[in-house]
């Protein structure tokens, strides 16, 4: 039971993450009409966002080591930026109403303020 309490915390606020990046990052847009709407786009884009990095992220650091240790770890940025215009792009596939502008800024942006978000959100509900 506390797996899925757990993932559902995670879900939520990655959720929340990105409504809030939809508020305050120009370039990120929810073309929602109503609540309800708005809150089932924002928990499906949560979860493509969080099976993209957990497929993905894993990948990429291991065939990208070497430039890992050149960058001194900034092309993580690069990297979460491009897995967050993957997440647009799933969700326009599947007709949400969810949309990444660009890779600079809205996708760089967004995926650093969503990963410190549920950074922070992670420490306060304490999800351990």
């Amino acid at each position: 039971m506390g797996f899925v309490k757990g993932l559902l915390i995670r879900v939520a606020s990655t959720a929340l993450a990105f409504w809030l990046a939809t508020l305050l990052i120009p370039g990120i847009t929810l073309g929602t009409e109503s609540v309800s709407e708005a809150v089932t786009t924002l928990l499906f884009v949560a979860v493509i966002f969080g099976v993209v990095n957990a497929v993905l992220q894993p990948i990429i650091k291991t065939v990208g080591c070497g430039l890992y240790l050149l960058t001194l770890g900034l092309i993580a940025l690069v990297v979460n930026g491009l897995l967050f215009l993957l997440t647009s792009w799933i969700a326009d596939q599947l007709d949400l109403p969810f949309h990444v502008d660009g890779f600079w800024p809205a996708a760089v942006l967004g995926a650093l303020f969503v990963g410190l978000v549920t950074w922070v959100l992670g420490l306060i509900m304490d999800r351990d």
